[in-house]
């Protein structure tokens, strides 16, 4: 029997995802910080995508499982999904306290490792949280107030870095192998965050029970032998993925190029200004703090905007046009050599990295099975980290031996990809043959 949910005030929404923020904190460190590090620590720039990989191979095996196991998880203090955001944010909040500390390049890697296990945790729970939560005419506003905190988490993430390298940083001398003492602020304030924020929407909303038959099918699972327990959410995974959605397929098309050219952009704007710019590293990092921060902005100004324009002209067509400005905005960077012009184009990477951050899990969650859609909206975060992983397999070899080592190359690469992604979305059709 499907559960009717009571339609919520904008207040509860928004509490509701106000643990988004530590959440993408932590990932806007990832996004701006981390290659800076990994290049303070001696890291060759075409190793930057190989030692990226934690973020896709953790995410291909801990979102879906999660998302599976919570489907099946309930408890009456805890309820479904704030177990698994809760151990998650705590995991993180520690490797985030522990990143600055690095001494050498390998621990730096195997803290990001722990850290992108820990955020994974904590994020997928959080998508199926809001489906679990909002009837379907609020589901729009619950995921793009998500983009909204994605912004938000990011914009704060990027503005600790710009304002502690201009306070701290800028009369420092680099020293090969030593991690700059400006940045370790921004990674204690995350640590802070990614704890404290959770805690907030775990606090201020309460999940709402399982069904008689959802439970029954809960209880049944706790009553198995432990190998036939752990066995359970992989079996989940691939009877969801023989039963998805043709519409979730065609998403994965989009993914694929989509999210290949968001990682691109995010490893190679460090060295993108160390070029264009003749800055050094830590200047090139701030001013890619600075782009990050700009776009964000632009994210939380236009996140809940992009509400009633879904519900007027359709998630696909908003979606489409936004990843054409995303691209656009690829093309131009590399031949802007001002610091302050070339954040212009950061207001069409805002917009498109709003819709990206809401439209497509507005669109997922819409079509899939209620009793499943912690596990699907696992396989849709699957969609993301697949690319990243090809990305982090493939792009060093094109960058060093297609691509000449060339951070322009390598940023007007990323944008061809979002042309073809937004081409791709064109054909996300919302009809019943889909579902």
């Amino acid at each position: 029997m499907k559960i009717k949910k009571p339609s919520l005030s904008f207040w509860q929404i928004f509490n509701m995802n106000v643990g988004f923020l530590g959440i993408q904190y932590s990932f806007g460190l990832q996004q701006t910080a981390i290659n800076p590090i990994f290049l303070y620590l001696g890291a060759p720039e075409d190793m930057l995508p190989i030692l990226n990989i934690a973020g896709p191979v953790t995410g291909l095996l801990v979102q879906p499982i999660i998302g599976a196991m919570s489907d099946k998880t309930w408890s009456n203090k805890w309820g479904r999904r704030k177990p698994y955001f809760l151990i998650g944010a705590l995991l993180g909040s520690l490797c985030l306290f522990a990143f600055p500390y690095s001494p050498v390049l390998w621990f730096a890697v195997g803290l990001l490792w722990i850290l992108d296990a820990g955020n994974n945790m904590a994020m997928e729970p959080y998508r199926a949280f809001v489906g679990d939560k909002l009837p379907e005419k609020q589901l729009s506003l619950g995921f793009q107030m998500q983009s909204l905190f994605v912004g938000a988490g990011i914009l704060l993430a990027n503005g600790s870095i710009v304002l502690f390298q201009y306070w701290f940083g800028g009369d420092a001398t680099e020293e090969a192998g030593v991690i700059p003492q400006w940045l370790y602020y921004s990674f204690f304030i995350g640590a802070f965050l990614s704890l404290v924020t959770i805690l907030w929407s775990v606090i201020k909303t309460p999940e709402i029970p399982p069904s008689v038959e959802e439970l029954k099918e809960i209880n049944t699972i706790k009553a198995l032998p432990i190998s036939k327990k752990m066995a359970k959410p992989f079996s989940e995974i691939t009877a969801a993925i023989k039963d998805m959605p043709k519409f979730m397929w065609k998403i994965g098309a989009v993914y694929l190029f989509q999210w290949y050219a968001l990682f691109i952009y995010w490893q190679f704007t460090t060295p993108l200004f160390k070029l264009t710019m003749g800055y050094s590293t830590s200047e090139a990092a701030s001013q890619a703090a600075k782009m990050s921060l700009t776009y964000n902005i632009v994210t939380m100004v236009v996140a809940l905007a992009l509400v009633p324009l879904t519900l007027k002209f359709g998630g696909k067509k908003i979606y489409a046009i936004s990843l054409v400005g995303t691209a656009i905005s690829l093309f131009c960077i590399p031949y802007i050599s001002d610091p302050l012009l070339v954040l212009l184009p950061m207001i069409l990477f805002g917009i498109g990295w709003a819709a990206m951050m809401g439209i497509p899990y507005t669109m997922v969650s819409k079509i899939v099975p209620q009793n499943r859609r912690g596990v699907y909206m696992g396989i849709l975060n699957m969609m993301i980290v697949i690319p990243m992983f090809i990305q982090t397999l493939t792009f060093g070899p094109i960058y060093k031996y297609i691509l000449g080592s060339d951070a322009i190359n390598a940023i007007l690469f990323a944008g061809a990809f979002f042309a073809i992604s937004a081409f791709l979305a064109m054909r996300l059709n919302e009809t019943a043959k889909n579902k």
